[in-house]
């Protein structure tokens, strides 16, 4: 629904002012006031419409738990506002607010946003809402919120205005009718947010600028073209003598492995269930036979053939070059850059891998060098880790920016911890001083992507597309780990 504009200072200040007095959700109190015109002021500066402030009270008190009141609610009757629109308001919408799932997913979501970006989330809440429902809003000056925020004037002074205006002259007609916009909306929509509008809370790229919100909707797009590409089978695992045993916590408690044949030593649960017949139930004859052959060892038990769990370590280093950023080109053959094309690549490759070495111990390092005091991959560095959250929390993936003085060392020390391969991505011929046996170069210098030293026959470029290079390389690199 198109928004409405406010043009006339005074009624974009009435509409902002009454508007507090709407909310449903807890007895409105000064110290609220500061907080809502700041949710406000980032949603009319981001270009937005504003809902009424009332609505974005209740709907940011009910997705942050703060304030919220317990037991019966004592608050004011709003001048003008129908008995009946009240009634619907706080059943169909404050109820709504108890009742969704996704709502409480958003809600869990914001919490977990630091709070000086918790507005800016707020707001991308109140645009889903507004766009999945047909609700309008109004448009006026955020000059106007920003001298209210910076007034002189306390909060009781500006409620007090808003409460003596309702009183005289009614709320404004525009406040009513959105209010009747929000409640058919609650009413017709089964969930107020779309399952994807949760996980851009969750994975926090709702947070991001345009451009990045971008690049990161291509990466994961060109990422799922990737792996429709990609062969299902699993890749044939190395021999068995690069295997090292790692303990695990869980170990001591779920031993791993099968019986294996019996012996006198072992753990309570082990105890052939035979045994048991050499207990006597009659205390008086104690010691019986099952202590003395306890005390002797004679007693017999399942044993296992290992209690350490066999895992082949393996680490995959991803080090993006610098001079990536003449990578930021669009090819008119090519759907993206080149530098999304290779995050869209490492993306694929990653979950692939994981997918086929479930059962190993793998670890995913992206290296991005730099001078002192110069990040140039620096958005690529967010991206990395939005599109690996969940994967750096557990610590499997970890992005790190460092410089070159330490990048020789660190891939050095990657080749005597375990068995690893390792992939520079250029847009160029330098890939750094650095060298090692493993290690391979992914070169972005050309629409259709190098991979060095394994790089396929250039007789076959002239009949495949563009892309399907791309394809090729993953292909061939993943092939390559995997002999």
């Amino acid at each position: 629904m198109n928004p409405q504009i406010i043009r006339d200072p005074d009624q974009a200040r009435l509409f902002v002012l009454q508007g507090l007095w709407f909310q449903r959700t807890q007895p409105l109190k000064p110290a609220i006031v500061s907080k809502v015109l700041q949710w406000a002021y980032v949603i009319l500066d981001g270009g937005q419409p504003l809902p009424p402030l009332g609505f974005l009270a209740d709907l940011g008190n009910a997705a942050l738990g703060r304030d919220r009141s317990r037991g019966r609610l004592d608050l004011r009757s709003v001048p003008g506002w129908a008995a009946g629109s009240v009634r619907a308001y706080e059943d169909h919408v404050i109820g709504k607010f108890v009742t969704d799932l996704s709502f409480e997913r958003a809600g869990h979501a914001l919490k977990r946003i630091e709070p000086a970006k918790q507005a800016l989330a707020l707001s991308y809440v109140i645009k889903q809402f507004r766009e999945r429902g047909g609700v309008g809003g109004v448009e006026f000056s955020p000059g106007i919120l920003r001298g209210l925020m910076e007034h002189d004037q306390k909060p009781e002074g500006l409620l007090n205005q808003g409460w003596e205006s309702l009183q005289e002259a009614g709320p404004l007609p525009v406040l009513l009718s959105l209010y009747d916009q929000i409640t058919t909306a609650a009413r017709r929509l089964p969930e107020l947010l779309a399952p994807e509008d949760v996980i851009a809370l969750e994975q926090r790229t709702a947070l991001l600028s345009m451009g990045e919100y971008v690049a990161h909707r291509q990466i994961v797009q060109i990422a799922a073209r990737f792996a429709e590409a990609l062969p299902r089978q699993h890749i044939r695992p190395l021999g068995r003598k690069q295997e090292v045993p790692t303990r695990l916590l869980d170990d001591d408690a779920y031993p791993v492995g099968g019986f294996s044949s019996i012996s006198t030593r072992g753990g309570i649960e082990s105890l052939l269930h035979s045994q048991l017949a050499y207990m006597e139930n009659d205390r008086s004859l104690r010691p019986d036979l099952f202590d003395i052959k306890y005390l002797r060892d004679e007693l017999y038990y399942y044993s296992r053939d290992e209690n350490q769990f066999l895992r082949r370590r393996r680490g995959f280093l991803f080090v993006l070059m610098p001079n990536l950023v003449l990578a930021r080109f669009k090819d008119p053959e090519l759907p993206a850059q080149r530098l999304v094309l290779a995050l869209a690549l490492l993306l694929a490759g990653v979950r692939k891998l994981s997918e086929w070495l479930s059962t190993e111990s793998l670890h995913f390092e992206f290296l991005l060098p730099q001078g002192e005091g110069d990040a140039p991959l620096a958005e690529e560095g967010r991206l990395l880790q939005l599109l690996f959250r969940e994967m750096i929390e557990n610590g499997t993936v970890k992005v790190e920016h460092l410089s070159f003085a330490k990048l020789n060392d660190r891939v050095q020390e990657q080749a005597k911890r375990s068995l690893w391969h390792g992939l520079v991505v250029s847009a160029g011929s330098d890939r750094g001083t650095f060298s090692a046996a493993n290690l391979h170069e992914l070169r972005l210098d050309a629409e259709r992507p190098q991979l060095l030293p394994i790089n396929r026959a250039n007789r076959e470029r002239d009949v495949d597309e563009p892309f399907d290079d791309w394809v090729g390389a993953l292909v061939r690199l993943l092939g390559h780990w995997g002999d």
